[in-house]
């Protein structure tokens, strides 16, 4: 039955600032993982299929890493070794398949995924493993309105607006980021300059797949690191980023606080479309065959939001809300 206190409830400040905290928060570890599979679009044109399954490789070697030394030491070496792993990818498999343009790297990656997802199931098994939060960020830093925001979480969201600082100032406003994209749009020209085209692709494969292995160093202490992670996140990552325009770095920071708003905002819509019609003042028939359908709440529908929103933004902006490359 409707409840007045429903809509009264979602209105009050202390819940409106718990929604947009926390949907910063989602929305910034979305982002984190998506930026690499834009910069790996934006430079390369490829579209990595397996890009989750890096994610989930850095929370495992993170893990693994943690057990001998600290969090802090597998912070640091976890994403370095999930970038050669990457690296290594492209130079001696996607690199030989690239001339055979996106559908056949789109097999390769899709393949790749599932290779990956069964060698970390060999080597650590099908459970989760106990990958835990690090004892100097476990505590209460902040309090907004009743509601405390422990230190960890800050702190991924200060590495992900540091990523995303760092990556725009480097791609957009540096040499460097100049020649990695005109080694796509130009590579004959770039390579007549004297730089090496491949060796740039496969910097760039590495150093995508690298930050998709930080976000899962970040995340798999908090989600759970386990082998089902990859195929859960996975297809968010590509809604970000279509939603926000293919190879598009704003764009993917756009469209994850977007998506990170709508899904945090949903979960606390308690509202079916039995309580609007009880709101206008009509009765309801309980009886009706369609009940179990008009009775379903918005917060139910949370973990579709973001696919609705890609239905809507193909729709009306097929090549996403900031259009395509900016990187």
């Amino acid at each position: 039955m409707y409840n007045e206190k429903t809509l009264t409830n979602i209105m009050s400040p202390e819940i409106l600032i718990f929604i947009l905290f926390n949907s910063i928060l989602y929305g910034m570890f979305l982002f984190m993982l998506s930026s690499g599979l834009t910069l790996i679009f934006g430079m390369m044109g490829v579209l990595n299929f397996a890009h989750a399954s890096f994610f989930m490789l850095g929370a495992y070697i993170a893990y693994q890493i943690n057990l001998v030394t600290n969090f802090w030491i597998a912070l640091l070496l976890a994403p370095i070794v999930v970038a050669l792993i990457g690296g290594l990818t492209e130079k001696f498999a996607l690199r030989k398949i690239h001339k055979f343009g996106h559908v056949a790297e789109l097999i390769f990656t899709f393949g790749l995924f599932y290779i990956i997802e069964e060698v970390v199931q060999m080597i650590w098994g099908r459970v989760p493993v106990p990958y835990e939060i690090p004892e100097a960020l476990n505590f209460s830093l902040i309090e907004i309105s009743g509601m405390s925001y422990p230190a960890y979480s800050m702190f991924r969201l200060f590495l992900s607006v540091a990523i995303f600082l760092s990556l725009y100032q480097i791609l957009a406003k540096t040499k460097t980021g100049l020649i990695i994209k005109a080694s796509l749009t130009h590579p004959n020209m770039v390579s007549a300059l004297g730089h090496n085209v491949p060796k740039i692709f496969s910097y760039v494969f590495g150093f995508g797949c690298g930050l998709a292995g930080l976000a899962g160093v970040l995340a798999g202490n908090v989600i759970g690191t386990e082998p089902s992670m990859a195929l859960l996140l996975g297809p968010i990552v590509f809604v970000v980023i279509v939603v926000g325009g293919l190879g598009s770095l704003k764009g993917a920071l756009y469209a994850s606080l977007l998506i990170g708003f709508f899904q945090t905002t949903a979960i606390f819509l308690e509202f079916s479309i039995n309580d609007f019609v009880e709101f206008l003042g009509y009765e309801v028939d309980v009886e009706s065959t369609i009940n179990e359908f008009t009775n379903i709440t918005i917060s139910q529908l949370a973990p579709i939001v973001p696919y609705l929103l890609l239905i809507v933004v193909l729709v009306s902006k097929p090549r996403g809300l900031f259009g395509g490359r900016d990187v």
